[in-house]
């Protein structure tokens, strides 16, 4: 898609030349919360990193998502794309959009993590979406699909996978061995077999090529219902969920203003906070922006690794 005339204005105007890194923020769906959480951030953050700020909410009210407004969206994500290959940013970090919105206006990918998959050659089941909180860190081996399409096409490979990119991450943010474990599917983990033999078929295989590639301790599968109360006790340093919502519910149930959506087993650094759009507060002063400055930290922090 065209970038339209107010985002190259906008591009002209809102690069900050205080830093040496430089990064992208799409303001997501422009009738959400992200214009103005970004604002927030490029005022705090500015001093310490080149922002450049990717889209457009001209016309657009608050509150009220458009199929215009998702079509600004998807444009901002199409001109990211534009300038990490021309080098212009070495990292991006997405401001929220709306998946029904984005299907409304023609977008044909379930996620950003998706999007940004097909537009760098990278196969779904090559990338990985993960979270990252201050108590625990969450890998998933599957995403933005059905729960049946999920358990269906759960794999050891996938699962695989996710670890793999679990491990790199965690080493990355500074733990040095990390300790994984990774969630049975079943109710306690199916007891061997005894309700229902996917995880003995599945994850036991996925657990013995993870320990054999990664020389690391990797345990499962263990009970979903109470390895991630271990995790943020201690005994784990990250988590491998099976499926969206095993990952995601003790990820934002525990540390929502402050979880972070890195996607791994991309060319470049691409984080997200773990909110919506929250198209019921956008306009009216009241959302934080805590996560998208973590977003924006930890995206400096992994970019500057890279470099």
């Amino acid at each position: 898609m065209d970038r339209t005339a107010e985002t190259r204005r906008l591009h002209r105007k809102i690069f900050v030349k205080t830093g040496p890194l430089r990064m992208g923020l799409t303001l997501g769906d422009p009738a959400g919360v992200g214009p103005e959480i970004l604002a927030k951030v490029a005022q705090r953050l500015g001093k310490k990193i080149r922002f450049c700020l990717i889209g457009s909410r001209r016309g657009v009210r608050p509150g009220r998502p458009t199929q215009a407004g998702a079509r600004e969206a998807w444009r901002a994500l199409e001109e990211s794309v534009r300038l990490l290959r021309a080098g212009d940013i070495q990292a991006v970090v997405n401001g929220p959009v709306s998946k029904e919105w984005l299907a409304k206006a023609g977008f044909r990918f379930p996620g950003q993590t998706e999007f940004y998959a097909r537009r760098f050659g990278c196969k779904n089941e090559g990338v990985t979406m993960c979270m990252v909180g201050p108590r625990l860190r969450v890998a998933l081996a599957t995403t933005h699909v059905s729960l049946r399409e999920a358990i269906a096409g759960l794999t050891p490979a996938a699962i695989v996978r996710a670890g793999l990119h679990l491990a790199e991450l965690l080493k990355k943010i500074g733990t040095k061995n990390p300790r994984i474990a990774v969630c049975g599917l079943n109710p306690h983990a199916g007891e061997r077999g005894l309700f229902g033999k996917e995880d003995q078929r599945i994850v036991v295989p996925a657990v013995r090529r993870l320990r054999k590639r990664t020389r690391l301790r990797i345990v499962g599968p263990e009970p979903a219902d109470t390895v991630f109360g271990r995790a943020v006790a201690g005994e784990f340093d990250g988590v491998v969920a099976l499926y969206h919502d095993q990952g995601l519910i003790p990820a934002k149930l525990l540390d929502f203003d402050r979880t972070v959506n890195v996607t791994m087993g991309l060319p470049f650094t691409r984080c997200s906070p773990d909110h919506g759009t929250a198209f019921a507060i956008a306009g009216k002063g009241k959302a934080r922006p805590d996560s998208m400055i973590e977003a924006v930290q930890l995206a400096a922090r992994l970019a500057r690794g890279r470099r």
